[in-house]
């Protein structure tokens, strides 16, 4: 096989592989309405499935599912992100689906019960087949087989660290066979991969041992050396990739962005792309509806119970910093007697504090106060997981005496967090907490990931109402 034809060949089987997993995902729509239809109806003959809505949620997973990079390689990537993106994709399918049989008004057509069962059924097979084949190809890693063969180019220690990373890294579908390591500190990799010093050999090696990717593990200040490797496999079937090491000088991971057509490594920039923040939005919106319409009955009691407790407004409002500092009305409900405030001066909630009615010491211990954040949520002031708002007085406090406190204005905040479920909420007395508090902030910026929120709002739901630093 000559070289076009080989490159031809490479490029065919992905294509194929797209295609096939397209087909089937559309299948298991169809299969799935069809078994919701028969858990829902006893009697087939009776059942209330309609067809277009199936065939509109075919040809809406065709169309969306690529939008969210279901169909693209997941070598190397977690499971458990590529999880959370088939079920947000799969949720936005279901959705346009009822927009649109809204909108023909062939809503009274269908049964709800049906719809749900669908919705389960469907989304669990989606995941349950990704699942399993992502099972059986790691299976197949570990056995040696379907593996892309890696040679590091890289310095010192970050070398050593990206080897070690592919070796803990089996069933991702790499293995590191060469090194290179242009500025030497052991001399070894600490592993059985062999290591060069000199460009010839360590090149031949590529070429003679069907070597498929080259990483350039080089620090931004090698410019020569990059450039060196990269003119060395320009005009061989290699993928060199640059795996920058950018320990020294970026706050956040960092990774390559298309900036008005020129490619970007952000430094200092929100580490959540606007691909990502556009699924975080819709699931935020989603989920604030849903969230409002059924806990109404609770808000409605709590609003009654807040008014007769004492004279005052139903609602506290204060203003907030959100996303790139701007100012919103954040919305809870009152907790505390009407009482005199100085002006640019916020006193925080203390333990036996008198201002704090009884229905409000109930509220504010289960956290029943910040429901009416959903409002905020919904009109896209907050997200459902993000780092919690402070008042603006303690925000220009912090911002000078806790180490990085200003990068939690890079998304917008929460209602709930990565802190709050690690125990920091409540009064934060020392700058101790709140250090504590802006370190797991930033934690879950550095992490954020779709599975990642779905963590954080089980947490709450299981365990985030009551907690002993709340008062």
């Amino acid at each position: 096989m000559d070289t076009a034809n080989f490159a031809q060949h490479r490029k065919a089987i992905p294509g194929l592989h797209s295609l096939i997993a397209r087909l089937l995902d559309v299948a298991l729509v169809v299969l799935g309405s069809l078994a919701a239809s028969h858990v829902r109806f006893e009697d087939l003959a009776q059942s209330r499935i309609d067809m277009a809505f199936v065939a509109f949620a075919a040809a809406f997973t065709l169309v969306l599912f690529p939008m969210f990079g279901i169909y693209g390689s997941w070598r190397g990537r977690a499971m458990l992100r590529m999880i959370g993106q088939v079920s947000l994709a799969w949720l936005v399918v279901q959705g346009c689906g009822l927009v649109l049989m809204f909108s023909l008004h062939r809503s009274d057509f269908i049964s709800r019960l049906w719809f749900a069962y669908w919705t389960g059924i469907t989304g669990g097979a989606l995941i349950a087949v990704r699942v399993v084949v992502h099972k059986a190809l790691a299976r197949l890693r570990y056995a040696g087989m379907n593996l892309r063969r890696v040679a590091i180019v890289g310095c010192g220690a970050h070398c050593q660290h990206v080897v070690r990373k592919i070796e803990g890294s089996a069933g991702s579908g790499f293995r590191a066979v060469a090194a290179f390591d242009a500025k030497p500190v052991l001399g070894t990799t600490g592993s059985g991969v062999p290591v060069y010093n000199d460009v010839e050999k360590f090149a031949s090696y590529v070429r003679a041992h069907d070597v498929q990717e080259v990483w350039l593990a080089l620090p931004l200040s090698e410019e020569r050396t990059i450039s060196r490797f990269v003119d060395e496999f320009r005009d061989d079937l290699v993928n060199v990739r640059f795996v920058p090491d950018m320990r020294s000088v970026a706050l956040f991971d960092s990774h390559v962005i298309d900036l008005i057509g020129m490619p970007a490594i952000n430094l200092v920039a929100s580490p959540v792309s606007a691909r990502a923040m556009v699924k975080k939005e819709i699931f935020d919106r989603a989920f604030a509806a849903c969230a409002l319409l059924a806990l109404a009955p609770l808000l409605a009691a709590i609003a009654i119970a807040v008014k007769l407790s004492s004279r005052g407004p139903v609602f506290f409002t204060q203003k907030r910093k959100g996303a790139d500092g701007r100012i919103f009305r954040i919305y809870k409900f009152r907790s505390m007697r009407p009482h005199a405030v100085k002006d640019g001066v916020v006193r925080q909630a203390t333990k036996g504090d008198p201002r704090i009615t009884r229905v409000g010491a109930f509220l504010r211990r289960t956290s029943l106060d910040e429901l009416p954040q959903f409002f905020n949520v919904l009109r896209g002031d907050m997200s459902v997981v993000g780092p919690r708002p402070h008042a603006i007085e303690h925000d220009e406090l912090y911002q000078k005496v806790v180490n990085g406190y200003i990068h939690r204005y890079r998304i917008k905040p929460g209602i709930t967090g990565w802190a709050q479920i690690n125990g920091f909420r409540g009064e934060t007395d020392r700058i101790e907490k709140m250090q504590g508090r802006v370190e797991h902030d930033l934690y879950y910026l550095r992490n954020w990931s779709f599975g990642l929120d779905m963590r954080i709002v089980a947490a709450t739901i299981r365990k985030g109402f009551v907690h002993s630093n709340a008062y």
